[in-house]
């Protein structure tokens, strides 16, 4: 995960600075109010950060790391987080039944996907991709079914994108695919429909899960934003980073003609999903920190959830959400 956080970081920095005068859209005591009405505070071990969270909140925070030096998953039920020594990432199903986790280590040669029954607290563990491969950047397909990896080899001491493995949650089998003509630095997540969804060149690109085969190409409209599902909840928007001919740096990309319908004059340095089908979550410069908010798509934040430290974001921070 940490590759695609760094890639999508370098995204954000290569656009242009959020206007000092639309840095924030609530004065003072609105932010105030954001912050402590009837919200629950979440302490997150190991980062420094409070996460305000409220009842009847769309989704909820259900693990964090820094990198892969560290990964804190959700008890089943509360509000506490405990810490994963053996993952380097973990990402619970949108049911909430399963938790899915990358180990830090290769097991005889071979990566591999921890699946975790909540209910049973059985743990299965799935052969990905042979050593020197590494399958990593959990994705979860909508039905809860099945878990998409990205395969990256390090050539020229680079990590690049080769192809993609799927993981059958109920079979407990894994089937690896590299497409041809890949861009390097691809990852790979679901559409709502069930197809594989990565970068290509100057847009993106859809391809069958069971072989790769390539099944529609959006060309400038921008690489998926990430490392969160970049489709809204309806799937009717797909969030991109703009191009470099616009100023704007987030664009929303009408799935349906493969063309931007909008772009939001903000300039986030993450996106970790939807929060809505219109409000994104945002990480955004803060003075001289940040602040993971609730952003809508004319640029307001509407909920500031947590201040981050620069040391915090700069450590590669990373999230995961789950609705309900």
């Amino acid at each position: 995960m940490i590759a695609h956080i760094a890639a999508a970081l370098s995204l954000a920095l290569l656009a242009p600075a959020w206007p000092a005068d639309t840095a924030g859209t609530t004065d003072a005591a609105g932010t105030a109010e954001l912050l402590t009405a009837q919200a629950d505070t979440l302490p997150l071990p190991g980062i420094s950060v409070k996460y305000q969270e409220k009842a009847g909140d769309p989704v909820r925070l259900s693990s964090y790391g820094l990198g892969t030096k560290s990964t804190y998953l959700r008890a089943k039920t509360g509000n506490t987080f405990a810490r994963q020594p053996a993952l380097s990432e973990a990402a619970v199903s949108p049911d909430a039944a399963t938790v899915a986790g990358v180990p830090k280590s290769y097991r005889a040669g071979y990566d591999s996907l921890l699946l975790t029954d909540r209910a049973s607290g059985q743990i299965r563990r799935v052969r990905t991709v042979k050593k020197p491969l590494a399958a990593s950047y959990i994705s979860w397909s909508r039905d809860s079914k099945r878990v998409a990896l990205t395969v990256e080899q390090k050539s020229a001491g680079q990590w690049r994108t080769v192809g993609f493995t799927v993981v059958d949650v109920v079979a407990g089998t894994a089937r690896t695919v590299r497409p041809a003509g890949l861009d390097g630095s691809a990852d790979f997540g679901w559409s709502p429909g069930g197809d594989l969804v990565a970068r290509f060149g100057d847009g993106l690109r859809t391809y069958r899960a069971s072989d790769g085969a390539t099944l529609r190409t959006f060309a400038g409209v921008g690489p998926p934003t990430g490392p969160e599902d970049a489709y809204s909840p309806s799937g009717s928007r797909l969030t991109t980073w703009c191009p470099a001919r616009f100023t704007q740096q987030l664009c929303v990309v009408n799935p349906a003609t493969g063309k931007i319908a909008s772009r939001v004059a903000v300039s986030p340095q993450m996106l970790f999903g939807w929060w809505d089908e219109s409000h994104v979550i945002a990480v955004m410069p803060h003075q001289s920190a940040y602040r993971l908010a609730v952003v809508d798509l004319t640029s307001k934040v509407t909920r500031v959830l947590a201040d981050i430290p620069s040391q915090t974001w700069k450590a590669n921070l990373w999230l995961t959400f789950h609705r309900g």
